[in-house]
């Protein structure tokens, strides 16, 4: 009798601990009865929150989901305008589970392969709103209008995973790598022939100012040496003056110290030799101070 009541209290643990389960703060969970969604009498899926919740026994499956807002922020992608020309352009959207069970029917409630099949609905938005458009109206003013026309057809193409898309925002759209090498050569070889334009305007007023200058430094040169052979001349006339007013004051004196300036610089060099005839006026003050 024992062991019957250890045995019965034993399978009301088991019992009690198989009809209850815990769905965590920030989920929200469907039971499965049967391999079915457990719905309620207006033939809707009951939806668990958060807490203890209870279950029929070892017949029921919990299947938990993140109730979340979710955000999809994938790689870039590459779409075409209505010039035919490619963007790259980096989005994200955010999103959360509005009806459990088609998330979970529709999407097999894995978050992973529902974003990948939600990017590809918004891409498709994208893709058509951009490629109604040109570059020119998507940078300038329609880039608002854009991202609201994608919002309104994600949410609808993703009512049927079950997913209510909250917002769709475009980041950041760059013309691809390729197309952009090709704008920045473009570029550079603009502002290289500027720059080249730029520095011969420049060389050929250097060589200007300097032409310039150069014809002035000559005429200044050209003046100052005439202003000195001009004060030269007028020195020499001067010193010429004074020589011959010196020389007319006493001539014998001044013949006198020139001649002994004669002999000083003659005779400075005692290695130097002349040869010169005794008759030589050169010594005709010498041979005056001997008779003297």
């Amino acid at each position: 009798m024992k062991n019957f009541s250890l045995v019965i209290l034993l399978a009301a643990v088991v019992l009690s601990f198989s009809s209850v389960f815990v769905v965590p703060e920030g989920q929200k969970a469907i039971v499965m009865l049967f391999s079915k969604v457990q719905k309620d009498s207006d033939d809707k899926a009951i939806v668990f929150g958060p807490g203890l919740q209870f279950k029929v026994p070892f017949f029921s499956q919990v299947r938990r989901i993140d109730a979340r807002i979710q955000t999809l922020d994938g790689t870039p992608d590459r779409f075409v305008t209505s010039e035919k020309k490619d963007l790259i352009v980096d989005s994200y959207v955010k999103w959360r589970v509005s009806d459990f069970s088609a998330f979970y029917l529709r999407a097999r409630g894995d978050k992973q392969y529902a974003e990948a099949l939600l990017k590809q609905k918004v891409n498709n938005g994208l893709r058509t709103n951009f490629g109604s458009r040109t570059i020119r109206e998507i940078v300038s003013g329609e880039r608002s209008e854009l991202m609201e026309e994608a919002l309104v057809q994600a949410s609808e193409s993703a009512q049927e995973l079950g997913i209510e898309v909250l917002d769709v925002r475009v980041k950041q759209i760059n013309l691809p790598s390729e197309v952009s090498n090709s704008i920045y050569q473009r570029m550079r070889a603009e502002r290289t022939a500027v720059a080249k334009e730029h520095r011969s305007e420049g060389q050929e007023k250097a060589e200007t100012i300097r032409a310039d200058i150069d014809r002035r430094v000559t005429v200044m040169l050209a003046d100052a040496e005439r202003n000195a052979r001009t004060v030269r001349g007028e020195g020499d006339a001067k010193a010429a003056a004074i020589y011959a007013n010196a020389y007319n004051k006493d001539a014998e004196f001044f013949g006198f110290v020139r001649s002994l300036e004669a002999y000083k610089k003659t005779f400075k060099d005692k290695q130097d030799v002349m040869v010169l005839s005794p008759d030589s006026d050169f010594f005709r003050y010498m041979k005056g101070a001997a008779a003297q």
